[in-house]
């Protein structure tokens, strides 16, 4: 079984709270179901995806409010989009077969992880200042 999260189901951003909830929620059910299904030694391999930016139409195609600065947050994350589809079907395609419980795509995907890691709760004033320059300005 393979479910996908998201980078934001490591750290919360601004202006994205529900979808940040989602992502949270699916990382958490997935950790817990495939503990149950190890726990229950069943044969089921269980691993979550949690992308980083990809290189797809996604942020053009989003539905945002009409304010001033929805242009600029599609400019944001195209200009943060680094890893291309291929590359991430190729990545995911790796990490299920080697039965990871996290598969992380791109390298703003392990970036992210590290920092949630390293700095726990104090990365959330890096994620404001990040914000207000590239997303929010």
């Amino acid at each position: 079984m393979v479910n996908i999260s998201s980078v934001f189901g490591f750290i919360g951003v601004p202006k994205q709270s529900a979808y940040n909830a989602a992502k949270f929620a699916v990382r958490g059910f997935t950790e817990s179901l495939r503990q149950e299904m190890k726990l229950e030694r069943q044969p089921v391999q269980v691993s979550c995806v949690h992308p980083g930016g990809i290189r797809t139409n996604i942020a053009n195609s989003a539905r945002m409010g009409k304010t001033e600065n929805a242009e600029a947050q599609r400019k944001g994350f195209d200009k943060l989009a680094i890893t291309t589809p291929e590359k991430a079907a190729e990545i995911i395609v790796k990490g299920i077969l080697k039965n990871e419980s996290r598969i992380l795509v791109g390298p703003d995907a392990w970036g992210i992880d590290a920092i949630n890691r390293l700095l726990g709760a104090a990365y959330q004033p890096l994620v404001e200042r990040f914000s207000r320059k590239n997303l929010y300005n």
